[in-house]
């Protein structure tokens, strides 16, 4: 049997892998924080231990699937924090997230203390220095709450609802309303800044008030 000042250190690296990712995930404000990822990688780093430790005692070497099965048990808990919100998926990138945490702890359990800890700081690197990497390329989307004042006479609904539908684009909370002597149509879409620009392009005319404002929410 391991010695148990052995054991005791991988579950501490593993303990501390998993919560180095969940803070990142705590700064951000998504699901999946510190406690998550501190358990995560500890349980699954216990249960690599737990099957070599079974299989060493009893002699039988399949104890040595209850590591395999973790695998299994992590895609329930990732699927857990993957939603469908106002027609779109979002928590997709903290289900990967709990999925690689595992795999540190699964790696921590069996003794591979360098392997892991360089998983662990490629996956912080990526979730931060990517997510600045697609702000500064334009190629994270963002929920946007638009706003059109336009007069009694204008028919902007169809015209609204075919422009977004021509680009693909699901429209939320889609809402008409009397404001002074204008009709304010407004809704909420998820759209990139290329979308974005189209559609202003397509709805801006002379005499009409156009207002494009980004909406704080959670993507993942």
């Amino acid at each position: 049997m391991l010695p148990l000042s052995t054991i005791v250190a991988r579950l501490a690296w593993a303990a501390l892998l998993g919560s180095i990712i969940g803070v990142e995930r705590s700064v951000r404000r998504r699901p999946a924080g510190m406690r998550t990822g501190f358990c995560v990688a500890l349980g699954a780093a216990l249960f690599t231990i737990a099957s070599v430790e079974i299989a060493r005692l009893t002699g039988d070497s399949s104890t040595t699937r209850i590591a395999s099965n973790i695998v299994q048990g992590i895609g329930f808990l990732g699927a857990g924090v993957i939603l469908r919100e106002r027609g779109n998926v979002t928590g997709l990138t903290t289900a990967a997230t709990i999925f690689a945490v595992a795999a540190m702890g699964l790696a921590a359990g069996g003794g591979l203390y360098a392997v892991s800890g360089i998983a662990c700081a490629l996956v912080l690197g990526g979730l931060i220095i990517l997510f600045y990497v697609e702000d500064w390329l334009n190629l994270k989307p963002r929920y946007m709450l638009f706003r059109i004042f336009v007069d009694h006479r204008e028919n902007m609904v169809t015209d609204v609802h075919r422009i977004f539908s021509e680009l693909k684009i699901a429209i939320d909370n889609f809402q008409v309303s009397l404001s002074g002597e204008k009709n304010l149509i407004q809704f909420d879409a998820e759209v990139n800044p290329h979308q974005q620009e189209k559609i202003l392009q397509a709805l801006c005319r002379p005499g009409m008030n156009c207002e494009m404002v980004p909406v704080d929410r959670q993507n993942g």
